[in-house]
């Protein structure tokens, strides 16, 4: 069964971190650009991070630059995102998908692209 899987969600309070990892199976991921992407209770999904399939570009949009880091460890078939500073406004269901391209602060997805059920993150006091 082909599927990608995110875990590591869970609630904590503002400041803290969490990693979150994104894994499949039925393919691997190495050499597949990889998206993080959020959607918030009444919020449409958003892109929020991508790591390119060679690992030599990564982006991250404007409100988690500098608090998100996404990486990948190929010997797991995993990619990561590790979340640091959280804040209440990062709650999301979180969501990684493979990507057609991410490349100078853009990302491409299409109907092919695998996506994860997503993992809930909360942050609060």
């Amino acid at each position: 069964q082909v599927q990608l899987v995110e875990s590591g969600g869970g609630l904590v309070q503002p400041g803290e971190s969490l990693r979150l990892s994104c894994t499949s199976s039925g393919f691997t991921l190495d050499t597949r650009p990889i998206g993080w992407f959020r959607q918030a209770p009444g919020k449409e999904r958003e892109g929020i991070s991508c790591i390119s399939g060679h690992d030599d570009y990564t982006y991250y949009t404007d409100p988690v630059k500098g608090r998100f880091t996404i990486s990948r460890d190929n010997a797991k078939n995993t990619v990561y995102l590790q979340m640091d500073s959280l804040k209440a406004e990062d709650t999301a269901v979180y969501y990684c998908a493979t990507l057609i391209l991410c490349y100078n602060e853009r990302y491409y997805y299409n109907k092919d692209s695998y996506w994860g059920q997503g993992t809930q993150v909360t942050v609060s006091p």
